[in-house]
């Protein structure tokens, strides 16, 4: 059973899950990125250090798994509306950062004795990167900086042309090179690439509208496009990471960033398989090699030569041609120089088909090792000087942490209004849990029977939350009727935003009925009365609709962000219909708010028109969004309250009344310095405790 290396099931996984819990805790001690941990555990339990484990058949089938994983979460994270709105400048960034370390990587190797198609390949390995410390820039609010933009956009272009070129290197070693390979690879390549990128969306939002959103179905369904997209890839002589990479973009934009579906790939992927990837690659390298073959040194140095000046000229060129400072530069070097995913893709075939050695795959894997010390620390770097010299803002006294109120009454549509809430939930505001409400009203006959239920429909949220490791607060009140309940749970968890569903049925002359109208009329929080009819993540466009002087509401600007930020995760496009308002000053409103999906703004003469010549233009995968009024407010018309029921009765599945907040009238004295609205504090039977 011990004899080395190790044969017994269990104890491999045993050990591998050892190596994964330990290495993240010691490299996190010693300021190295994680990713570093399980390269340097495969180089001392391998072959080639102390022989505990074999790279086998299962740590290569796990490995795999987890090199596809990797490029599979890369297709799905790229930015595609910010690169089409830097196209030009990430394409001529992307073919910098990709050619010239291509040439002096192909350049040096022909010098240190390689063939041609050894070279082209260690060319194409330095010209790829993976961007390893972009959540760096992240954290420290650089990301949406222009360099940073182009740095990101980039990356399509340089890890596609890497795997492109990874495709014909491994076709010409295995003897394939000639015109019957050049034109089944064209042939076969452009209708993969149709297949995957035309077919997947249109089987995908099938699938979505039509599924019962079970989280087991929708993460198997999208393991069965990753590996069939691979397994066609193989079919076709390509690598199966084009295929795992082509389905990530597919799937893009039906598996959102902060929704439960991406959390799961990446809890899997992150968790298990690509740590295997890792462990298999470092127990490529053989130390031994190092001490016995100069060769292996020079061969190092000359990758990092072609790595470090390649992409230094590259965020060089591109920052004199753009203009962006030199901390902008530096942070563009910061992102590009790590080399990870692609390179240890392209690094692991080239070994196996024969086209790199030994001494090789040791230079590469130490030019990762350097690579992703450097990157991350020019990026923490550069990031935070950037920040810094950035004019500084007064904080905002009036503003308070956000707070988002779900009140669920029908267990069957929970789960969406909980998905729009973590979709508008601003990314800055983690700590700020969700507070999901179920009233139970005072005169039935068994209040305890239906609290208890009402904790039990509550645990559903709770447990879908988890999944999307969204923080949740439940909350159960019990009042004489349902209003009252949500307006006292408002003022008690001092709730700033409430997502409550609608039915689009009108039991009287009210706008939505009897909770709704009471809801909205006594509160000055911002409400959202949603119908979602269709799968958010099935959404192409978001239709905004804005009454006259709605700009003049103390809640406009927060509301446009919210709507911008939930167009952009759904990777959705934004047209605005502006009645009776100035064109130009609305694009001027939408410039100044962030983040900028692609927009289209259209001025509408009247409601009239609105009704009789634009609804009719409505698709069935539209959201549209009434960013509505109160009665009596800036902004309000009657018609205001007509739309609901119109949109009710045409193409739209799915549409938001969005009721702006207004300004509050506060008593501390009666409401402990909470936000409390002056009906709620006229109420006498008030309890605030």
């Amino acid at each position: 059973m011990f004899q080395f290396p190790l044969e017994e099931p269990v104890i491999i996984f045993a050990i591998a899950m050892v190596i994964f819990f330990l290495s993240p805790i010691i490299m996190n001690k010693l300021r190295i990125p994680g990713i570093i941990g399980p390269i340097l555990a495969g180089v001392i339990v391998g072959p080639n250090g102390l022989n505990l484990l074999a790279r086998d058949q299962t740590i290569v089938l796990l490995g795999t798994v987890g090199l596809l994983f990797i490029i599979f979460i890369a297709g799905l994270e790229l930015d595609i509306d910010g690169f089409k709105k830097y196209r030009n400048r990430s394409i001529i960034f992307g073919l910098l950062s990709f050619n010239i370390p291509l040439i002096l990587g192909t350049v040096v190797s022909l010098l240190l004795g390689y063939n041609l198609m050894a070279s082209i390949l260690i060319g194409s390995i330095v010209g790829s990167h993976t961007l390893l410390a972009y959540p760096i820039a992240s954290r420290l609010g650089v990301a949406k900086k222009k360099a940073v933009t182009t740095a990101v956009g980039g990356t399509l272009l340089t890890d596609t042309l890497a795997l492109l070129i990874l495709a014909v290197i491994t076709g010409a070693a295995e003897g394939q090179l000639s015109f019957a390979f050049w034109s089944e690879m064209v042939v076969s390549l452009t209708i993969f690439v149709f297949i995957v990128l035309w077919g997947t969306p249109i089987i995908s939002k099938w699938y979505f509208r039509n599924s019962l959103n079970e989280g087991i179905a929708n993460f198997t369904f999208v393991m069965v496009i990753l590996f069939t997209a691979a397994c066609i890839a193989v079919v076709i002589n390509m690598q199966p990471i084009i295929g795992a990479f082509l389905a990530g973009l597919a799937l893009n934009r039906y598996v959102l960033d902060h929704g439960t579906l991406m959390n799961r790939i990446r809890f899997i992927g992150n968790a298990l398989f690509i740590p295997f990837f890792l462990l298999s690659v470092g127990m490529l390298m053989d130390l031994k090699v190092l001490f016995t073959n100069p060769k292996a040194w020079i061969v190092t140095l000359a990758i990092l030569f072609a790595v470090f000046i390649g992409k230094w000229l590259a965020s060089l060129i591109t920052s004199k041609v753009y203009g962006y400072s030199s901390n902008e530069k530096n942070v563009i070097f910061g992102l590009t120089i790590p080399q990870a995913a692609a390179t240890l893709a392209s690094t692991l075939v080239g070994f196996e088909v024969g086209l790199l050695d030994q001494s090789t795959v040791n230079a590469v894997i130490i030019m990762i090792l350097i690579t992703c010390f450097m990157g991350p620390y020019l990026v923490e770097k550069y990031s935070r000087e950037i920040a810094l010299k950035e004019e500084t803002k007064a904080p905002d006294q009036n503003r308070v942490p956000e707070r988002i109120l779900i009140p669920l009454s029908n267990p069957e549509t929970a789960e969406a209004l909980m998905d729009l809430s973590f979709l508008i939930k601003q990314p800055n505001t983690d700590d700020q849990p969700l507070y999901p409400l179920k009233v139970v009203l005072k005169d039935m006959k068994s209040v305890e029977a239906e609290v208890a239920n009402a904790e039990k429909m509550l645990s559903h949220s709770l447990e879908h939350a988890a999944s999307a490791e969204v923080p949740v607060r439940l909350v159960t009140k019990v009042d004489n009727n349902v209003s009252d309940g949500i307006i006292r749970a408002i003022a008690e968890e001092r709730i700033n935003t409430v997502v409550i569903g609608w039915n689009a049925e009108r039991t009287s002359n009210k706008l939505f009925g009897s909770v709704l109208d009471r809801l909205i009329d006594q509160t000055g929080q911002t409400v959202l009365v949603t119908k979602l009819g269709h799968p958010l993540n099935t959404t192409n466009r978001i239709v905004l609709i804005i009454p006259f002087g709605a700009d003049h509401k103390p809640g406009f600007y927060e509301a446009l962000g919210r709507i911008k930020m939930l167009t952009s995760k759904l990777n959705a496009s934004l047209f605005v219909y502006v009645i009776k308002g100035s064109v130009d000053i609305y694009e001027r409103h939408m410039k100044e708010v962030k983040p900028n999906p692609p927009t289209e703004v259209e001025h509408v003469s009247g409601w009239s028109d609105l009704r009789e010549e634009y609804q009719n233009e409505l698709k069935d995968d539209d959201l549209v969004i009434i960013l509505s009024a109160r009665k009596g407010t800036v902004a309000w018309h009657p018609q205001l309250e007509e739309l609901p029921k119109q949109l009710s009765a045409v193409k739209p599945e799915s549409f938001i009344i969005y009721y702006p907040r207004e300004e509050m009238e506060v008593d501390i004295r009666g409401s402990r310095g909470l936000d409390v609205p002056k009906e709620i504090l006229r109420k006498k039977d008030y309890d605030y405790s």
